[in-house]
């Protein structure tokens, strides 16, 4: 269910980030039961860190706390409507729902546009901006030949 201050808290980090210098403008909260389980904000710049956005920050630490690599049950409120890591992420993550305040296309307003990600993910690998290139091994596959007969795996 939706609670208005945990998406003011998430506002709030993003505000404080660009304040302060420590980063983009955006905030993340993960809640789970009405507690707040993490709180983060973008710190790409800060940590020298292209991943460091505050919705994966946020979910780091909340799997940290609560020593599980999913947040099942959790919600994640976002300052902004998540980029496409963050969107992966989220989905790895399993949270229950995800509510944002800004859009993408208020991000890209502010010079965040995603929008080359969405057109280079539907490209073929050799069209893309980034080429992509498979190089196979001979023991290319073997990881996963290894991970499905492992009996006391974790499975994602």
């Amino acid at each position: 269910m939706y609670r208005k201050e945990f998406m003011q808290e998430a506002v709030r980090l993003a505000v404080e980030n660009v304040k302060n210098g420590t980063g983009g403008p955006f905030g993340a909260v993960v809640v789970r039961n009405g507690e707040v389980i993490a709180a983060a904000a973008n710190t790409v710049t800060l940590d020298c860190d292209p991943t460091a956005h505050a919705e994966v920050n946020a979910i780091r630490e909340a799997c940290r706390r609560l020593a599980t690599h999913q947040l099942t049950g959790c919600d994640i409120y976002c300052s902004c409507e998540p980029c496409p890591m963050c969107l992966g992420a989220i989905y790895w993550a399993r949270p229950a729902r995800v509510y944002y305040a800004a859009t993408k296309d208020d991000a890209a307003q502010a010079g965040f546009d995603d929008s080359f990600i969405y057109r280079e993910i539907v490209l073929p690998q050799e069209e893309r901006t980034i080429p992509f290139r498979r190089e196979k091994l001979p023991l290319s596959g073997e990881e996963f030949r290894c991970w499905t007969q492992e009996e006391d795996k974790v499975a994602y």
